[in-house]
């Protein structure tokens, strides 16, 4: 049984902790995957294409290794509205003001590369989780804009911090919305831990 180093092509500090809360050893590495998208897609879609992106920009950085790559990317989608990071407050404004007392879907698409030296092998999982939120006031809302939380995560909230006392309930996987479903790849990063 080879050896297998852990990749996680993320910076996000959330996906970090969800690893970490499992005692899984990884290294962190930040791709340089295009993330531009110019033809529609649905939500579930577009975080497949964009995870699958950069775990291959993983796998081929490293791909004279044995490691196994994982990449997710996550949106916030109401009824046909993809809402990714808020660009400012203003954006973070619109976007918590349109989910306000309504319920929308999280994606997380997620892509495991197996990298042994030569050909990766992909594995490609969409999970969607649904939220419920209850009707928040501009007030409310502008005094969460003013905690910075929103700013890097998508949809302008972070379901684990100051923002859970929007939800009403959950559908669903938790962890897909703090942004990697961890249960859905524990079974495949077991399979190559030693």
């Amino acid at each position: 049984m080879k050896s297998f180093e852990i990749i996680l092509a993320s910076q996000s500090p959330r996906r970090k902790e969800l690893l970490e809360k499992h005692d899984i050893s990884f290294r962190v590495f930040v791709t340089d995957a295009d993330e531009t998208v110019t033809e529609p897609m649905s939500p579930s879609e577009l975080v497949a294409e964009l995870s699958y992106r950069k775990a291959e920009s993983a796998a081929r950085q490293f791909q004279t290794q044995n490691v196994f790559v994982i990449a997710a990317d996550t949106v916030v989608a109401l009824e046909n509205e993809i809402f990714g990071k808020p660009k400012d407050e203003q954006d973070a404004f619109l976007m918590l003001s349109k989910l306000s007392g309504k319920a929308h879907s999280v994606f997380t698409g997620v892509t495991l590369a197996t990298v042994t030296q030569g050909e990766p092998i992909y594995r490609k999982m969409v999970c969607e989780t649904k939220v419920y939120f209850k009707p928040l006031t501009e007030s409310k809302i502008r005094e969460y804009i003013a905690t910075k939380e929103p700013f890097d995560k998508a949809g302008s909230y972070a379901i684990q911090g100051i923002a859970s006392e929007f939800v009403e309930k959950i559908e669903g996987d938790f962890d897909n919305v703090v942004g990697l479903p961890v249960g859905e790849i524990l079974p495949f990063i077991r399979e190559v831990q030693n």
